[in-house]
């Protein structure tokens, strides 16, 4: 039984992980490290850092955690999976070999093309004039400029002309604008067609996908506007045919983890593909090591079996399909963001609302808030995920939309997009199946 799970993190796929969990066993003890003030409310937030490996595995050891969860990225690059399993405390997430897929963009594109797996063209450079005169030769307008390392998701760049792109490289390479992750960048092909995110559980053998889902990287309607971490997610995506998956499946998701097993970092845990969607078929974007922020937020309000088995089995390598299941319907997460996101997020306004929310197809996920003398506070750039379940994409949208204004969820200077949703309620996509 797995009855006491610390969940490392503090963000909105955090409180999705533990409402999940917390929904599942009555009685089951949950901890967050270091949590928000929505986690709190269902269960213990602890004053540990996510990349305080040591304090973590203390914490494991001395309350004799089940299992622990691990959600963002940076605990992955800093060996918690590694140092956990040293100490044979049960950890849900990829090695720091594995989590390379996420952690080093270089290490991924070597990877894809040694396997086949499907993406645009790529090339890594450490020499700036080197990377200058391949970007020139390409045309700015046809290539993607990307920090090799983790950037929090701000490490991707579509330039629109050449002085907008020297800028970029320059920042990255001379300036270290991202610190030591633009000290590489990978000049990419830029591709077009709507982009999914595919997530798949592993056991380092098989995989099993979740629902595809859609996220929302730019801060203002009409994809304009500076990258963002994600302001907002749907699931399941409209226009993704079973075919697709299939075909997600075989020529992505389960090559990957082969490739992953033959070069020696089997990969257990949540695989995460960004891909876009060609005329072609699927190509990867990218990959991450983790779940995804906001995606989880409607993917586990759909999943409709217990999520502890799923992960306890992706560790001790016995998944199955039959573990994991959805409910029919759609969900959609709006993201609700403090002024100034993402450049300098105004911290410490007091947040109204949320005992207006009486709607039951409604979930409300914290992530950046904290409780201070018994007032919820905005405490980051992303603060709520207004979440909702609905019979069809539009159902669910309007539901949380619902729950947003004035006489609703509000706080001063915040800023969401009124057009989550409208991509995948409005493609219509075909390719040749592979």
């Amino acid at each position: 039984m797995t009855e006491r799970i610390l969940v490392v993190g503090g963000g909105g796929r955090e409180h999705a992980i533990g409402w999940k969990l917390a929904h599942e066993t009555v009685g089951r003890k949950l901890y967050f490290a270091p949590g928000n003030g929505g986690t709190c409310v269902i269960g213990t937030n602890i004053d540990v850092g996510v990349t305080d490996v040591s304090g973590l595995v203390q914490f494991a050891s001395d309350k004799r955690i089940d299992l622990t969860v691990v959600g963002p990225e940076a605990p992955l690059e800093s060996g918690i999976v590694d140092t956990f399993a040293e100490e044979h405390l049960p950890i849900f997430g990829p090695t720091r070999s594995a989590a390379m897929l996420e952690t080093d963009k270089a290490f991924a594109v070597r990877f894809m093309e040694a396997h086949g797996i499907p993406h645009p063209d790529s090339v890594t450079f450490t020499d700036f004039d080197k990377a200058k005169t391949y970007m020139f030769r390409k045309g700015v307008r046809h290539i993607v400029i990307k920090a090799a390392g983790l950037a929090g998701g701000k490490g991707v760049f579509l330039p629109d002309d050449e002085p907008e792109a020297i800028k970029i490289l320059g920042g990255l390479m001379t300036h270290h604008t991202l610190g030591t992750a633009g000290e590489r960048v990978i000049i990419q092909e830029r591709l077009t067609g709507p982009e999914i995110s595919m997530l798949a559980f592993s056991d380092g053998t098989r995989v099993i996908p979740l629902l595809p889902a859609q996220d929302h990287k730019r801060l203002n309607d009409g994809d304009e506007g500076p990258m963002t971490g994600g302001v907002g997610a749907v699931a399941d995506v409209p226009f993704v045919t079973h075919e697709m998956i299939d075909q997600m499946y075989r020529t992505i998701l389960q090559p990957t983890v082969d490739g992953m097993r033959e070069e020696g970092h089997p990969y257990t845990g949540i695989l995460y593909a960004g891909l876009m969607m060609t005329k072609e078929g699927p190509k990867v974007l990218e990959y991450n090591a983790r779940f995804g922020d906001p995606e989880t937020q409607p993917l586990m309000m759909l999943m409709n079996t217990q999520l502890a088995p799923v992960l306890l089995s992706c560790i001790e390598g016995t998944l199955t399909e039959s573990q994991v299941g959805f409910t029919r319907g759609k969900a959609a997460c709006v993201v609700l963001a403090s002024e100034g996101y993402p450049e300098s997020p105004v911290l410490g306004r007091e947040i109204f609302g949320l005992d207006t929310v009486n709607d039951p197809h409604i979930t409300v996920f914290h992530a950046g808030t904290m409780v201070d003398d018994g007032k919820l506070l905005t405490h980051g750039g992303r603060v709520l995920g207004v979440t909702a379940w609905g019979k069809t994409l539009s159902d669910a949208l309007a539901h949380a939309y619902g729950a947003i204004g004035e006489k609703g969820i509000h706080f001063d200077g915040m800023q969401y997009r009124k057009d989550i949703g409208r991509t995948a309620q409005k493609t219509i996509l075909v390719w040749l199946p592979v």
